[in-house]
């Protein structure tokens, strides 16, 4: 395996960054408490960290899937995507902020099978529709249908799919250091998963 290109750019902060990003990340500390690194990092490109922190507040709004269930698609589109700080997030946001089912949660994270009749139909179509780029088969698809969810949450996992490809490879390419509010669900990822 080749050895990644990671940027030199710096984390930003309110007073380093534009403008701009320096609105978004002041408007993030106020509502979170902090700003995470992952936002110090997007913050160097203002209308990166504006396109995740906009397609992600909608999607938390607009989804239709409940919070346990928003939290399996990024968990799940996380964890096929190797990133190792948004599986570690999403892990503590998942059992601290909504309530996911510890097996579940245990699952995911080790790429194994979801037993739960909803989530894990949830799952199993969230790694499948990013493992083919978008092109889910019929039998995938129908068994997610199946567990009561709609076509439109196929659109819904396509626009979660986009912020966390944003995210997941913005860690990628900082290597973001991990906020000590997820060190407690440190998450490493496979060498199977960075493989290149």
């Amino acid at each position: 395996m080749t050895t990644p290109f990671q940027l030199s750019l710096p984390l930003v902060s309110v007073d380093s960054a534009t403008p701009r990003a320096s609105e978004i990340l002041a408007s993030t500390k106020a509502s979170m408490g902090m700003v995470p690194n992952m936002y110090a990092a997007m913050g160097n490109v203002a209308p990166l960290l504006e396109t995740y922190t906009e397609g992600y507040a909608r999607f938390r709004r607009e989804s239709g899937f409940t919070p346990a269930e928003q939290e399996v698609v990024f968990l799940t589109i996380s964890r096929v995507n190797g990133c190792e700080y948004c599986v570690s997030a999403h892990s503590m946001l998942s059992e601290k902020v909504s309530n996911v089912p510890a097996d579940v949660v245990r699952a995911i994270r080790q790429g194994e099978h979801v037993e739960d009749a909803r989530l894990g139909p949830l799952a199993r179509f969230t790694a499948h529709f990013v493992e083919t780029r978008g092109r889910p088969t019929q039998q995938v698809t129908a068994q997610f249908l199946n567990a009561g969810f709609t076509e439109a949450h196929i659109l819904h996992v396509l626009l979660a799919t986009a912020v966390k490809t944003i995210s997941n490879y913005t860690n990628h390419l900082f290597d973001t250091p991990l906020d000590a509010a997820f060190a407690t669900h440190r998450w490493s990822a496979p060498a199977s998963a960075i493989a290149i």
